[in-house]
């Protein structure tokens, strides 16, 4: 049999362990994410600048795993607006971001970087759209001199009205410029409602994918809800994904209040995070291993 082996990081978002991330929450998500046996742990880097590089860093030093960032801008900090002063605030707050990121020794800050995430009462402007890539361009070149890739999150209709499939993203990279620091982010949550194939999606992309977010359809855990996960992972070994494959999933029972109102998560899907996360490793592990067995039996007939 061929060997079926991979070397993807699998990570897990740290809202799985803790609603926020003071050093004893952030201790408790490293730490499960570790006994979960994960390789990377992804945290949201909201207010970035109030975030404790130093004890962050540490923390993932000290346990030997490799950390991730992602975010989400607001309505006033949004670079697809066609107003200059939200578009800077928006800046901004990436700027931030990014120096957060790099400072803990993140490689990927993904999420969705180019618009608010909202839902907007119209669809983008053309003058909006060419500020969000004009903004990602400056973006992506201090960020590529730091080390980090950009990875822009394709997400549904109801959290951006910007890039919602993923041609829509490959559309974007192409105004953009075709930036070689700036890549394609799919969640399968999102993918879920918005891609009629998860396996075209994923090799739509290609190799400009460079982050995948494995999410149920209801949050929850994996296999129990509608995700074609099997077509997700056939894509992903037929285009030889390399990338990182993060794991995440929201409950009130963990969340903090507001970004659990942000997120619209108004129902305990679970509560034990640590049964929650060893499944979804083991999921995530099956699946991953059983599409690159099935890619490489296919390619030696």
């Amino acid at each position: 049999m061929a060997d079926a082996g991979y070397t993807n990081p699998v990570g897990v978002h740290a809202l799985v362990f803790a609603g926020d991330w003071s050093e004893a929450s952030a201790a408790a998500a490293v730490a499960g994410a570790k006994a979960a046996g994960f390789d990377m742990l992804e945290l949201a880097a909201f207010n970035s600048g109030k975030l404790d590089v130093g004890m962050t860093r540490r923390l993932f030093a000290e346990a030997g795993l490799q950390p991730a960032c992602s975010l989400g801008l607001s309505l006033d900090a949004d670079i697809s607006s066609a107003d200059a002063a939200v578009v800077a605030r928006g800046a901004a707050e990436l700027d931030k971001a990014l120096t957060f990121a790099a400072g803990i020794g993140s490689r990927h800050l993904c999420g969705i970087l180019y618009s608010a995430l909202a839902k907007y009462p119209g669809p983008p402007t053309a003058e909006g759209r060419a500020n969000a890539a004009a903004e990602l361009r400056k973006l992506a070149d201090k960020a590529a001199d730091l080390g980090v890739r950009l990875c822009l999150e394709v997400v549904n209709r109801y959290e951006t009205n910007l890039l919602n499939t993923a041609a829509q993203a490959l559309d974007f990279l192409e105004v953009a410029g075709h930036h070689p620091n700036i890549y394609v982010h799919l969640d399968t949550y999102h993918m879920n409602i918005e891609e009629p194939s998860m396996e075209q999606a994923v090799r739509l992309c290609g190799d400009r994918l460079g982050y995948v977010h494995i999410g149920e359809s209801h949050r929850g855990y994996l296999g129990s809800g509608s995700v074609d996960f099997g077509g997700l992972f056939r894509g992903l070994a037929e285009i030889d994904y390399q990338g990182p494959i993060t794991f995440e999933s929201f409950s009130s029972a963990v969340v903090s209040p507001d970004l659990s109102n942000n997120l619209c998560v108004w129902r305990n899907l679970w509560s034990d995070s640590a049964d929650l996360a060893a499944h979804a490793r083991g999921y995530i592990d099956h699946q991953w291993r059983a599409a690159r067995i099935a890619a490489a039996q296919g390619a030696g007939r």
